[in-house]
């Protein structure tokens, strides 16, 4: 039976570490940092994300702006908003919550981003600077929600065969390269992978990030592996994981459920990036 990692408890222990951290950047710089948050359309599911990441800053003491634009929004006026909150000392961090509507172009929204204001860790720069071990660059959230989970079950990364199931830019490529940097030896897999499954029971690190519930069966995990579900997935039964959880924490040796756990770590880490990029602006004058 696996021991279940609880990514609530964890990501409570951060974020009280983070409001922590706040109240001395406010006694040194007579500010709070502050978070921006632009949401477009009416996604159900991106409108409580925006809710829960407001109600994170309150509680760590971030100062938050929301910014509500109808699904029928233009790229132009949104890169104008951007623009106006990259020049806004007031704001440490932009966050644009994904995914956009269709008719809009995800990759030139991000990169139009400050680096230094991109919390969210996913713009060409911060993801080259994670792939070149550049220092004080701002990591994507999830990912990083995701090693620190690993690194809370007391097994060394270095060394383990780690198996990332997904290739995307916001949780599959950064993880991969997450994990290259602790030492471990990585294998990506994705929708064009022949044999998942003698690949994925190879996985000591298991980080799956498919979208598609239940993917990973218990068959498909080895005996003691560490098993890191990144899916989210809306059901009739609630929400659900990419691994069938029941299932695999007879296998697995350490497991994280859905919900309860990477997804509060990514609101976690968000909260300790906005810190940061506050602490490097100051710093930098």
């Amino acid at each position: 039976m696996a021991i279940i990692i609880d990514g609530r408890a964890t990501a409570a222990i951060i974020k009280d570490e983070v409001k922590s951290g706040v109240t001395d950047f406010v006694k040194k710089y007579n500010r709070s940092p502050a978070l921006a948050v632009i949401l477009v359309g009416e996604d159900p599911s991106s409108k409580i994300y925006v809710g829960n990441k407001i109600k994170a800053c309150e509680y760590c003491g971030i100062e938050s702006f929301s910014y509500k634009l109808e699904e029928t929004a233009t790229e132009a006026e949104i890169l104008e908003l951007i623009n106006q909150l990259n020049n806004n000392n007031a704001v440490d961090g932009i966050l644009l919550q994904l995914p956009v509507p269709r008719h809009l172009d995800e990759y030139r929204l991000i990169s139009a981003i400050s680096p230094y204001k991109d919390v969210d860790g996913i713009s060409v720069y911060n993801l080259g600077g994670l792939l070149s071990g550049g220092k004080n660059v701002l990591s994507a959230c999830t990912p990083t929600g995701c090693i620190d989970l690993i690194k809370r079950t007391g097994v060394d990364i270095k060394g383990k065969h780690a198996v990332v199931v997904g290739r995307s830019n916001i949780v599959g490529k950064p993880v991969a390269i997450m994990l290259l940097n602790e030492n471990a030896t990585v294998t990506m897999c994705h929708s064009r992978t022949v044999d998942l499954a003698n690949i994925t029971r190879q996985a000591d690190i298991l980080v799956v990030s498919i979208g598609k519930t239940n993917f990973i069966t218990a068959d498909m995990i080895k005996p003691g592996a560490i098993v890191i579900d990144v899916g989210i997935n809306r059901t009739e039964n609630g929400l659900k994981g990419d691994v069938d959880f029941e299932a695999a924490k007879e296998v697995a040796g350490f497991i994280t459920p859905v919900p309860g756990g990477v997804g509060l770590m990514t609101v976690a880490m968000l909260m300790k990036n906005t810190l940061l990029a506050a602490k490097l602006k100051d710093n930098n004058g």
